[in-house]
């Protein structure tokens, strides 16, 4: 089975999601405005961890030019608090527990592990448009580097 990718011009899938703390976050609370919304496996892991403090550090360059940031994995919200609070992240950490809106952003599905194909998180990153729209999609991107060639690819 091949999940569906998702190409920039492709209206962005909404979601509403609970945040660390159980509040709802929906994508269209940010409609006027860009948002990377990116997927991660599970929290408090090395390279998820890397990737939101990337996140975090960035996070002043990326609001200033317009852009918020939502970090979505399958955990509980009780372990998004914790990763939160570990790592003072202060973007939303959004919980996806039944893997749909991964799906639906084609960011859940076979994925290469250690050689093994296995059913996973598949570490993604897209920018939604103003008008909901995706205007970058990448897949399988890499933890370490990955919000700073983000960054050169949006011009933040």
């Amino acid at each position: 089975m091949t999940e569906q990718r998702l190409s920039p011009g492709d209206p962005a899938p909404e979601f509403t999601l609970p945040d660390a703390d159980g509040n709802p976050v929906s994508l269209a609370d940010y409609r006027g405005r860009s948002v990377v919304v990116y997927f991660y496996p599970a929290a408090s892991t090395p390279g998820c961890t890397t990737e939101a403090c990337d996140f975090r550090d960035s996070l002043a360059a990326l609001d200033g030019a317009g852009f918020a940031v939502l970090g979505i994995s399958p955990d509980k919200p009780a372990k998004l608090a914790t990763f939160r609070d570990a790592e003072s992240l202060t973007f939303p950490l959004l919980a996806d527990e039944d893997k749909s809106v991964m799906t639906a952003y084609g960011a859940f599905g076979e994925k290469k592990n250690y050689g093994k194909v296995v059913q996973g998180v598949i570490r993604s990153t897209f920018v939604v448009d103003p008008d909901g729209r995706i205007g970058t999609a990448l897949y399988n991107v890499k933890a370490t580097g990955h919000v700073e060639r983000l960054r050169k690819e949006i011009g933040v």
